[in-house]
């Protein structure tokens, strides 16, 4: 479905003809009288929109529920359309017109991206270091700072293709990995996202079990999960409004928790009682780049309505400001009260061997009394601000996977994720650590060589530019033969000579490879998964060019054989194919 901006239309449904409209790619161009008046009128009305509201437009073609049959089928168009009515998002994944990007608040880019990590979800990621890598607070440090400056830049460089191309980050993908090639990033996609979920999940829920004995986690993980469920099925609106709020309770929480346990971090050791092996080092900031890393496959989802013709630079800088100056104070405190805990025996009680973030945030918050329990809640019930976004890109990317997906409401699909997300949050909250660590593995390991091909293929062969000219997103996004969508071919070879790569260079519990084994490397496979998928794309890329304008060749030029035979052949009947 699309969404349009229009003023004009403030009250009661309307009906539009979009017959020629470029979103969605269809037929109804073809009307040089090959077909029949009756058809044309058929195809039209299929592609009718509907303006509701200050702007919502549903597009019958992106959400094929007008044409059900079924009651069920109607029952969600009822729905849908009843949504669209309140002015709630019922988009889809078709990507948004030029002329319909027009949101100028670029700010909110800062905000998102501010509020999506200046929480309790990002503290746990730094307290990775000390509680699963055993750093001190000084090594975790180093390590936090070096890798929060060179990762947040990449999810803030995808962030640019959401106002620029008006794509969904799957969608976009389909001009790096190919129409098809592009179902395998958005089913990875999915699968990690939904991880993602069950992590911040644990913590949010966790966090609130901790304000009353009569609250468990369970519990608490239920009522994250349908906070987040609300905000998602209200659509990217109401998401940025939320996002734009919400990160100030948690800002307050941390300033009370620094003031409150700033003395037992200054007494703790600054370094571990042994020196940290550089594997450990390795490992760590690999963990803790794939949280932020991972922000790349969400971050064009919230910028398809903003102003297409604002500055990427501007777009870029507001983006990295806003994941930087939040992840990188977030993620020192959660190092800093880790490795302090181990000499504040109350801290470390709460903080169970690791396996209870919330616990130690309440230990922490102790001497403050009530107040400390009201921040608890505000904590606990802020962690949406994570989640939520992370939901609305399960669903995009599942739309993604098959045109049969994408007619399912976005919505419909929150449900199900809720639904698997919740009782696997709960079965992993016992091994919390041991969990986050293998889901931030799993998720890096495919996307730093999704990161590079798709970055590859804007810079070197694109050249960097957004233009119509480079992507032709109107009528290219959804057309497999377009000479604007790669086979895919490139994209493969490309991941699969960094899983070749990768798969000997792992280092975790479950599975240690034979370099990382004999080297005693730490865990390389992000790094060189990046490393080799950049030439290897390249490489095959300029091959599938090559290949793909050989066969136009061939083409035009049997085609033009073709026409010659039909030419002579047309002289034998008279001169210039006439009859005489």
């Amino acid at each position: 479905m699309l969404i349009y901006e229009d003023g004009d239309s403030r009250s009661d449904i309307q009906l539009k003809d979009d017959g020629h409209s470029r979103y969605p790619p269809s037929t109804l161009s073809d009307s040089s009288g090959s077909r029949g008046e009756k058809e044309l009128e058929k195809e039209k009305e299929r592609y009718q929109v509907v303006v509701v509201g200050e702007g919502v437009l549903v597009s019958e073609a992106d959400n094929a529920v007008r044409e059900a049959k079924t009651k069920i089928r109607r029952a969600l168009h009822a729905v849908t359309m009843q949504l669209a009515r309140w002015g709630l998002e019922v988009n889809g994944i078709v990507p948004i017109p030029e002329d319909q990007r027009t949101d100028k608040r670029l700010y909110q880019f800062f905000f998102v991206w501010f509020s999506a990590n200046a929480n309790i979800l990002t503290l746990s990621a730094g307290t990775v270091g000390p509680a699963y890598y055993s750093l001190g607070i000084r090594d975790s440090f180093y390590v936090i700072l070096v890798v929060d400056l060179i990762t947040c830049a990449f999810p803030a460089f995808f962030s640019t293709f959401g106002p620029k191309l008006g794509t969904r980050a799957m969608v976009q993908s389909r001009f790096s990995w190919g129409y098809y090639g592009a179902i395998l990033p958005s089913l990875l996609n999915v699968l990690s996202m939904q991880g993602y979920l069950i992590v911040n999940t644990i913590i949010g829920g966790q966090t609130l079990a901790e304000v009353s004995g009569h609250l468990s986690a369970t519990l608490g993980i239920v009522v994250i999960a349908l906070i987040s469920l609300a905000i998602t099925f209200c659509g990217c609106k109401v998401l940025h409004w939320y996002q734009t709020l919400i990160w100030i309770p948690n800002i307050v929480a941390f300033v009370v928790m620094l003031a409150v346990g700033g003395k037992q971090i200054v007494q703790a050791p600054v370094a571990s009682a042994t020196p940290a092996p550089p594997a450990m080092l390795l490992s760590f900031g690999s963990s803790l780049a794939a949280t932020v890393v991972s922000w790349s496959t969400l971050a064009p989802d919230y910028g398809v309505y903003h102003d297409s013709k604002a500055s990427a630079w501007k777009i870029f800088s507001y983006a990295y400001l806003g994941f930087f100056v939040s992840s990188l104070p977030a993620h020192m405190l959660g190092a800093a009260f880790a490795a302090a805990a181990v000499s504040v025996p109350s801290w470390e009680a709460g903080f169970q061997d690791g396996n209870d973030v919330g616990g130690l945030v309440a230990a922490i918050l102790v001497p403050t009394g009530g107040f400390g329990k009201f921040l608890l809640v505000l904590l606990s019930l802020t962690a949406p601000s994570a989640v939520a976004p992370t939901m609305y890109t399960v669903c995009t990317s599942f739309m993604t996977i098959h045109r049969a997906l994408a007619r399912i409401p976005r919505f419909l699909i929150a449900f199900v994720s809720t639904a698997v997300l919740i009782p696997l949050a709960i079965v992993g909250a016992a091994k919390f650590y041991t969990t986050f660590v293998d889901i931030l593995a799993l998720i890096g390991y495919w996307i730093t060589p999704f990161c590079a091909i798709v970055m590859t293929e804007h810079f070197l062969f694109r050249r960097g530019s957004y233009s119509l000219a480079a992507y032709d997103v109107p009528n290219a996004w959804s057309n497999p033969a377009h000479p604007n969508l790669p086979r895919g071919f490139a994209a493969f070879c490309a991941l699969a000579a960094a899983v070749a790569l990768i798969v000997p260079c792992i280092q975790q519990e479950w599975f240690t490879g034979p370099i990382a084994a004999r080297g005693n490397t730490g865990d390389l496979g992000m790094i060189i998964g990046f490393a080799v998928s950049v030439p290897v794309y390249a490489g095959a890329r300029w091959v599938e060019i090559w290949w793909m304008r050989r066969r136009r060749l061939q083409k035009r030029r049997k085609d033009s054989e073709a026409r010659g035979m039909r030419e002579e052949s047309g002289e034998g009947i008279g001169r210039g194919g006439m009859l005489p």
